[in-house]
């Protein structure tokens, strides 16, 4: 339970930080309505940009593996912060017993395992858009639906806990230094000398090994400075 505890619980504050608190209520602290379904069929949508999909071009691309898992990571912010915003509101428990629950499930289990190698395109596109379908069901939502499915694409995307959390946290503290950086107010540059900045966060841990959240950042400000 304690990497889904710390992942929640790192998710609430930067939730807090960047929209307010009392977020969960659906506006941010400058008006701005919040809708965490649309961030994920959005975001999912994207995630099958990692494809060579479209039959009329570029049809021998090979599929971008890298930017599908960093974008499976952004698709696991939001679904975070919906669980949580379901939770409080709905009055389910506490960041605890949301955490106790998602250890129990049993997509999460298989998580635990060391990863395997990527599922087939067709394979995983079937996947993301289930995930999508969760996310657009207005009526008869299911929260555990949509958490079983997001650990199992997980799992189809050649991920494992230990690799979901370590590019989680990396990407949280991206995230802060974005917000730091006028992400909000549209000066922040998000291509790093023709690389965009989650990649260049990827490359850091890689390179880099174990780091701690401030020391990421900090590698962070060292590249950024040199834009």
């Amino acid at each position: 339970m304690d990497k889904a505890l710390q992942m929640l619980r790192l998710q609430q504050q930067l939730n807090d930080a960047t929209n307010g608190e009392n977020w969960e209520r659906g506006v941010t602290k400058n008006g701005k309505t919040i809708d965490w379904k649309r961030c994920i069929y959005m975001e999912c949508a994207e995630m099958v940009d990692s494809f060579a999909w479209k039959h009329w071009k570029s049809i021998h691309q090979e599929p971008d593996w890298a930017n599908l898992q960093i974008e499976v990571v952004d698709v696991w912010h939001f679904v975070m912060s919906l669980a949580l915003q379901e939770y409080r509101n709905g009055g389910l428990g506490s960041i605890e017993e949301l955490a106790t629950r998602i250890a129990q499930m049993e997509a999460y289990g298989a998580l635990l395992a060391p990863a395997a190698g990527f599922k087939t395109p067709d394979t995983l596109m079937a996947k993301i858009e289930e995930v999508m379908a969760d996310a657009l069901r207005r009526e008869g939502f299911g929260l555990e639906k949509l958490l079983e499915d997001f650990f199992t694409l997980t799992r189809m995307s050649a991920l494992d806990l230990t690799s979901l959390y370590r590019l989680y946290v990396g990407k949280n503290i991206l995230n802060r230094f974005r917000q730091d950086h006028g992400y909000k107010e549209g000066s922040y540059i998000k291509e790093w000398h023709g690389v965009e900045d989650n990649v260049v966060m990827k490359r850091i841990w890689e390179e880099e090994g174990e780091l701690t959240p401030e020391a990421l950042y900090a590698e962070l400000e060292s590249h950024y400075s040199t834009l």
